[in-house]
């Protein structure tokens, strides 16, 4: 046997490599082969719908509007899947990344994967779809679950009134969002307990400890600025009134919604790309 048959290879050759497409469904195999994160998926429909029914059951003692409103709608209906949605979607992707990391899998997978971001941009685009989806079965089942709770009382509203169905999807979006913010944390992180207390802290305990602090107009502004106060926005109807943001009367629009939901959801993926571009695994 000749020193070139014993040579290590070290490299892939180009022609055997994974190509994007395989990633993705590699991706998507792991994700749907976890009865973890099936559960997390689901969980997240069983919350929305369930407290979506739960509080049309008990409205006629918690006050009725005097005529139909799109506002009171999207209040009960979708108050379930974006409250409780978003912590959920958000678990989901710090266990995604950081599962991995906790039973050495990750190796493997950049084995495979040696360029790493292809690896993050795969599970994004898995996660996002995913997520976005089961929120959209939430949403949308909501509405159709209370449909006959609100005409009971004349108050039922068609998804063709104006800004419901975007809220509906604005919504969605978010958890989509959420969970991609998860993803970036978990990367950043590399674990499961300190990524899911990173992005509980990030979506739910700053409003709060926000909301603790001496009134101020900074504090004002970063309460508007916050993660959780973008869904709010994302999951309202679109209004006319031209303005995208006004943080001195505590206005934010629904576009401003996403733009601030997408800056979060940006700045810490890219903090976990570099992470796992530049550590090891």
């Amino acid at each position: 046997m000749t020193t070139l048959e014993n040579r290590r290879t070290t490299f892939i050759h180009s022609a055997d490599r994974v190509s994007f497409g395989g990633v993705v469904r590699s991706e998507f195999i792991k994700l749907t082969s976890l009865r973890s994160s099936v559960a997390l998926l689901l969980a997240i429909i069983v919350f929305g719908l369930g407290v979506s029914i739960a509080l049309s059951l008990t409205m006629e003692g918690a006050g009725l509007p005097d005529q139909p409103s799109i506002d009171f709608m999207l209040d009960q209906v979708t108050l379930g899947t974006v409250l409780f949605g978003q912590v959920i979607a958000a678990v989901l992707g710090v266990m995604m990344i950081s599962g991995e990391y906790s039973s050495g899998m990750i190796q493997r997978t950049l084995i495979a994967v040696p360029t790493r971001l292809p690896v993050l941009a795969a599970k994004a685009i898995v996660l996002f779809a995913a997520t976005t989806a089961s929120a959209l079965i939430a949403t949308f089942g909501s509405w159709a679950a209370t449909y006959p709770m609100f005409a009971a009382f004349d108050l039922a509203i068609e998804l063709d009134e104006p800004g419901v169905v975007m809220s509906f999807v604005g919504g969605s979006v978010f958890l989509g969002l959420s969970a991609i913010l998860g993803l970036g944390i978990g990367t950043l992180l590399r674990s499961v307990a300190a990524g899911i207390a990173t992005t509980v802290s990030v979506m739910l305990l700053l409003p709060i400890v926000l909301s603790a602090l001496p009134a101020s107009q900074v504090v004002r502004n970063l309460q508007l600025l916050s993660m959780s106060k973008a869904g709010d926005a994302m999951s309202n109807p679109i209004d006319d009134q031209g303005v995208f943001m006004d943080l001195a009367a505590g206005y934010v629009s629904s576009g401003a919604g996403w733009l601030i939901a997408a800056v979060w959801t940006g700045v810490f993926l890219a903090l976990g790309a570099g992470r796992l571009r530049q550590g090891d695994a």
